[in-house]
C-alpha cells in the first residue's frame, strides 16, 4: 500500500510533515505487523539473507509492512516501531525507484528459496 506524501509549499516545516507521513504509515500497519524500515543506515543484507527472512516471514504467518520514507527521511517513531532496519545500499534512492528494488529484490529471494534459476549467484 503506498501513503501518499504531505503536500509540500514554500517553506515547508519539514519535521512536521515526516512525522505525519510516519503516522500515517503506522496506522496503515495493524498490531502484530511485521514492520522493517528502509534506511540507508540500516542493515545491508544480502540476497540469501532476504531469501531467509522471506522464509520465516511465511513461516511465521504475520503481515509485513516495508516502510520506504519520502523525499524527507523516516519519521523517527517509524525507526522505532520496526523490528529490523534494513538498507538497499548506502546509497541514497528516490522512493519510487525503492518500490522498485524491493519488489525485484523479493522475487529474487523467493526464487532463491523455491529453487528456480532466476538467481545465479
Amino acid at each position: 500500500m503506498e501513503i501518499p506524501l504531505q503536500p509540500r509549499g514554500k517553506n515547508p516545516d519539514i519535521a512536521r510533515l515526516r512525522e505525519a507521513e510516519g503516522e500515517r504509515m503506522l496506522r496503515a500497519a495493524p498490531a502484530g505487523t511485521r514492520v522493517i524500515a528502509l534506511d540507508e543506515r540500516g542493515e545491508l543484507l544480502d540476497t540469501a539473507a532476504w531469501s531467509g527472512a522471506l522464509r520465516q516471514w511465511l513461516q511465521d504467518g504475520r503481515d509485513v509492512a516495508l516502510l520506504v520514507g519520502g523525499p524527507d527521511g523516516l519519521a523517527p517513531a517509524c525507526r522505532a516501531r520496526a523490528e529490523s532496519c534494513w538498507s538497499l545500499s548506502r546509497l541514497t534512492f528516490p522512493h519510487p525507484l525503492v518500490r522498485v528494488l524491493v519488489a525485484e529484490q523479493l522475487y529474487r529471494a523467493w526464487s532463491l528459496g523455491a529453487g528456480h534459476p532466476y538467481h545465479r549467484a
